[in-house]
């Protein structure tokens, strides 16, 4: 928001900021200056971040945590979500980018006071939100019936994690291609997709594809520069599906492989026009690099459209207009 609207802005960072960032620190002592502003009369949209746990419960995790002790505690964070819970004036947005595809059930109190509730990690069946949170199982038709919560479905919107913030200096588009895949993918620890995947990248790589699967955490500017060299980026869900690789791949004017979407998706890039998407059975996901490399030109039509695409909708920018084009809008639409 401070990105899009940097003279409209307001912002409560909950990590220490620099001084000249124009950022206040989400802390107890700034409290008071956080309750002034929610009640500024000139206010006219409040965002948020949910806050994944009960306050209670937060204020003694945050109690004992080794940062309160060194004299870092995160007592602001902790508490700053629950102010919403007091009346206030202008419409609240949330943005949810965290990995998992459901609502907390200390946050649904946000869900029924916001005016809508932006989710990355969106189901497709929205109810499935609420599994083990709103509801003991999955949600059953019963609940869905019934339940208050049917009435803040609609306040539900997908939301992408787009470009990262930092990202400044995209190489060229016309750089030179070495690689058929480049491979940045850790497998431990994370989706069996990409365990799964790793095992048919290999077998692509000893059939004689230029394979380029570095060791390694690599500096953003070598990242960016070995993804431009690449017909194809692959990028495999993490613990969430939607991912960063799959825009920085089109802002580096290659394409991402990705496993078929499993979320509901804004302004999502399409297979064959801004990326190509596989199943994740065995024997898809070569067939899907085999057939895509077969075809260069579609490759560079491809990664040129959707570099097109992610620069207008998937920059923090676009993102952040997106979020108060849609909450404000409606808010004029409800008060005309």
């Amino acid at each position: 928001m401070a990105a899009a609207f940097p003279k409209q802005t307001r912002s409560f960072a909950p990590m220490p900021v620099d001084p000249d960032s124009g950022l206040t620190k989400l802390s107890v002592p700034n409290f008071a200056a956080l309750r002034r502003a929610l009640r500024d009369p000139d206010l006219s949209l409040i965002v948020t971040h949910p806050s994944q746990f009960a306050a209670w419960p937060l204020i003694m995790r945050t109690l004992f945590d080794r940062r309160t002790w060194l004299g870092l505690p995160r007592f602001g964070p902790a508490l700053a979500p629950h102010l919403l819970r007091l009346p206030m004036a202008p419409p609240i947005a949330v943005i949810d980018t965290c990995d998992f595809p459901y609502i907390n059930r200390a946050d649904l109190f946000l869900l029924s006071r916001c005016k809508f509730y932006f989710k990355r990690e969106l189901p497709p069946d929205r109810w499935r939100l609420f599994t083990k949170t709103g509801h003991r199982e999955l949600p059953t038709r019963r609940f869905r019936r019934q339940s208050r919560l049917r009435h803040h479905i609609d306040k539900l919107r997908p939301i992408s994690l787009g470009l990262p913030v930092a990202v400044t200096d995209l190489p060229p588009a016309n750089l030179d291609k070495t690689t058929d895949i480049f491979v940045s993918s850790g497998v431990e620890g994370t989706s069996t997709i990409r365990k799964a995947g790793m095992s048919e990248i290999i077998a692509l790589r000893d059939r004689g594809f230029k394979v380029d699967m570095p060791e390694g955490r690599l500096s953003p500017q070598e990242f960016y520069r070995r993804c431009a060299q690449a017909w194809i980026v692959w990028s495999p869900e993490g613990l969430g599906w939607d991912c960063f690789r799959h825009y920085e791949a089109l802002g580096c004017g290659s394409v991402p492989l990705i496993n078929q979407p499993t979320i509901e998706r804004h302004r999502p890039l399409i297979n064959g026009v801004h990326a190509f998407y596989y199943d994740p059975e065995p024997g898809f996901l070569t067939g899907a690099i085999e057939a895509a490399l077969a075809d260069k030109d579609r490759l560079r039509a491809i990664a040129r459209d959707g570099k097109e695409h992610v620069l207008a909708h998937h920059t923090m920018i676009a993102i952040a207009n997106y979020v108060v084009e849609t909450t404000l809008g409606a808010q004029s639409k409800a008060s005309s």
